[in-house]
């Protein structure tokens, strides 16, 4: 990998001279400047951000913060975020914190490090002192805060239109798999079902979870149906959630969806492609990623009238793990 000693030896000049082309910063002549530049495209150069941002005491850093990487809804925020911020001029930093409280501190003091101008976070620790004691601009994502900005999907009427899918096309006895009780949105989407349900003639238990992981997903999957192997009907936390427990419904040779219908939330890119597809409530995941990285921005410019929360729509996806409406019931 080149470096900027490098550059400058091949362009015949000293790394000072390299340095204020590079940041724009006193007079270079024009053949001198073309020499850089030339050695610059040849070496295939690409300065260190860091280093820039101290030297011109300006940085051109997002850090981003994520809860669980391996689970593809957060991939979808991110590269919504992505695309914004390096439309706008920035670049990202990742860190993921596996819900882990002593790694996230750890992230945001890396981010620190290296003079990150903003920070966004998905992470379950919204209103800590981690974050309260920041001197820049936060924005929680899928998350909600008393205290930073947020930008979050309408979770109340979501989990209102997945039991309302069920109760419409003939389940009787439900299971609402409630999510983790610290995540503001898994707690409005079990809200809006449970009103929803709470107002049908339908029988429904509730199942919690404590997490959106993998290995939690397969646990409550075989729990369901242990204790209530009678549930025709079944709202999942996630999508996850809901693919796990389709697989344990067919290994256990439930018909989908004739004797078990099954709505997840998310609509991340496996539920199309499980079999059955999966029926599901989409977060317009790409979208919210894209208007937390405006947010963000519009806070590191300093403009006037901040949004504190953004809240997007979310539509009912309907596949093959629900049945047809009948329009002569």
């Amino acid at each position: 990998m080149a470096t900027i000693r490098d550059v400058a030896e091949q362009a015949g000049v000293s790394v000072a001279t390299v340095s204020r082309v590079l940041n724009d910063n006193g007079y270079v002549g024009v053949e001198t400047r073309k020499r850089v530049m030339g050695a610059i495209k040849s070496l295939n150069y690409s300065p260190n951000e860091v280093a820039r941002s101290l030297y011109k005491r300006e940085s051109r850093l997002i850090g981003l913060l994520l809860p669980d990487i391996t689970n593809p809804f957060f991939p979808q925020l991110a590269r919504g975020i992505e695309d914004e911020v390096n439309r706008a001029g920035f670049r990202l930093l990742l860190g993921n914190s596996d819900e882990e409280a002593t790694k996230e501190l750890e992230y945001i003091q890396t981010f620190l490090q290296n003079q990150v101008v903003g920070l966004i976070s998905a992470t379950n620790n919204t209103d800590n002192e981690n974050y309260t004691n920041l001197d820049l601009p936060v924005v929680f994502l899928d998350r909600v805060s008393k205290q930073h900005p947020s930008v979050y999907a309408d979770g109340i009427e979501g989990g209102r239109l997945a039991a309302k899918a069920l109760v419409e096309r003939g389940s009787k006895r439900i299971t609402l798999i409630k999510g983790p009780g610290h995540v503001k949105p898994a707690m409005d989407r079990f809200q809006g079902a449970l009103a929803e349900l709470s107002a049908a003639e339908v029988d429904f238990s509730v199942l919690s979870t404590s997490s959106y992981a993998f290995d939690d997903a397969r646990k409550r999957a075989e729990e369901l149906f242990e204790k209530h192997s009678d549930t025709d009907g079944v709202i999942a936390s996630n999508d996850i959630v809901a693919i796990a427990i389709l697989h344990e419904a067919l290994r256990l040779g439930r018909r989908i969806p004739e004797d078990l219908q099954l709505i997840g939330y998310d609509d991340i890119p496996f539920s199309s492609l499980s079999y059955p597809s999966l029926s599901t409530i989409r977060q317009p995941a790409y979208e919210m990623g894209k208007e937390a990285a405006k947010l963000l921005i519009r806070m590191i410019r300093k403009e006037k009238e901040i949004d504190q929360t953004i809240q997007l729509p979310v539509t009912l996806i309907e596949r093959n793990t629900t049945r047809k409406v009948d329009p002569n019931a």
